[in-house]
């Protein structure tokens, strides 16, 4: 876990500072030598050093691909293998900072968190129409410019969905960071949607407002009853549907131990919001989750109005293709480090033969078309390296 870089990065950008460091690899700003464009050169540091981390590798070097594209997701520009084919280097598009860090300096305006909102919706009505949900929306994974454009990016906990808005498979309760969770997820429901990416979406809203985590719990406990002290005690009918989706009851030994008689108004707790804001995030904070607006409803919203675009298909677009996004290698199926390993590096190499041979048509003419077994299921996303 070193921060020396390969000779082989060096080759193809210059690096100018470090931008941070943390458990799982270091980030550096620097240059596209060939192109001049400024980049993130993030090593991940044994990228593929058990099971767990393999596979969140493999999900975000693929997903990524597969949402190429989009303006409000980050690019994903080159993949290099480090010389000890334990570290990875991905490059992107580089992003001046990220809502984190915006939120801690107190710089957004009211504007400011309308349009991060509206861009955020666009990036998760395109995701949950693929068949997607993102499962770690938080401050720190909003990438922000000066401009205050945003991409979201760490996609290395997105899962498919057999179909858009019903999660039929049994999906893991680890997701997101604990402040943004919702109570399906903290109550132990396996069988979730999109709508958790909704329910994170309203907490974010909250913080840009207050300017800090509106549900703090230091614990699952801890943190169903921050939320109950500011939504209620749920209904018969919300429990009933909670209880639906949790493969055993967990649901109202929670609630006994819950308090509900030191009730917090949301709009006590972030001082200062609009009417229009409380709407939308009490439109987020549904306990049954398809009551939750969705990205596509939320674009409608009165707090966005400034910026959609109803009949621009273009600006706020679906994902375009009829298939929903299917890794070959399953969410739910667990490999070896070494087999997440050799079906990245093929798939990296399959994408490179490609684009070398459109470059080159006269190449192409004399080899043939190249073949279509790639390990999964993605459209043509240009090159990488």
């Amino acid at each position: 876990m070193t921060d020396e870089i390969d000779a082989s990065v060096h080759l193809q950008f210059e690096i100018t500072k470090k931008l941070g460091k943390g458990a799982y690899g270091v980030v550096w700003k620097g240059t596209d030598k060939s192109t001049k464009k400024a980049v993130a050169v993030k090593k991940c540091f044994d990228a593929f050093r058990n099971s767990t981390d393999a596979q969140r590798t493999y999900r975000e070097v693929m997903y990524l691909q597969a949402l190429k594209g989009h303006e409000n997701i980050v690019q994903l520009l080159h993949i290099i293998s480090a010389e000890n084919h334990q570290d990875l280097y991905l490059i992107f598009e580089c992003m001046e900072t990220d809502l984190h860090v915006a939120i801690r300096a107190n710089i957004l305006q009211e504007i400011h968190r309308k349009f991060i909102i509206y861009q955020v919706l666009k990036a998760l009505k395109y995701m949950h129409s693929a068949g997607l949900i993102h499962r770690d929306m938080k401050p720190s994974n909003i990438l922000l410019n000066s401009k205050c454009e945003v991409k979201l990016c760490d996609f290395g906990l997105m899962r498919s969905i057999s179909s858009v808005g019903e999660a039929k498979q049994l999906l893991t309760d680890y997701v997101a960071t604990r402040w943004y969770r919702s109570p399906e997820v903290l109550v132990g429901c396996t069988q979730y949607s999109q709508a958790i990416d909704l329910w994170a979406l309203g907490c974010i809203l909250g913080e840009m407002i207050s300017g800090s985590p509106i549900f703090q719990g230091t614990d699952t406990l801890r943190q169903l009853k921050k939320i109950i002290e500011v939504c209620g005690i749920p209904s018969k009918d919300e429990i009933y549907v909670l209880q639906e989706l949790t493969p055993v009851n967990k649901i109202e030994p929670f609630l006994m131990e819950c308090d509900s008689s030191s009730k917090q108004n949301l709009a006590d707790l972030c001082n200062g919001a609009s009417g229009e804001a409380l709407d939308f995030m009490n439109l987020t904070f549904q306990y049954c989750p398809h009551s939750r607006i969705s990205a596509e409803t939320g674009l409608s919203h009165p707090y966005v109005r400034d910026f959609h675009k109803p009949n621009d298909s273009v600006s706020e677009p679906n994902y375009p293709h009829d298939k929903k996004i299917k890794l070959a290698i399953g969410d739910n199926m667990k490999l070896s480090p070494d087999e997440y390993r050799k079906s990245l590096y093929y798939y990296v190499q399959n994408r490179k033969k490609v684009f070398r041979q459109k470059e080159n048509p006269i190449r192409r003419a004399k080899i043939g078309p190249s073949p279509s077994t790639t390990p999964c299921d993605l459209p043509d996303s240009g090159p990488i390296t």
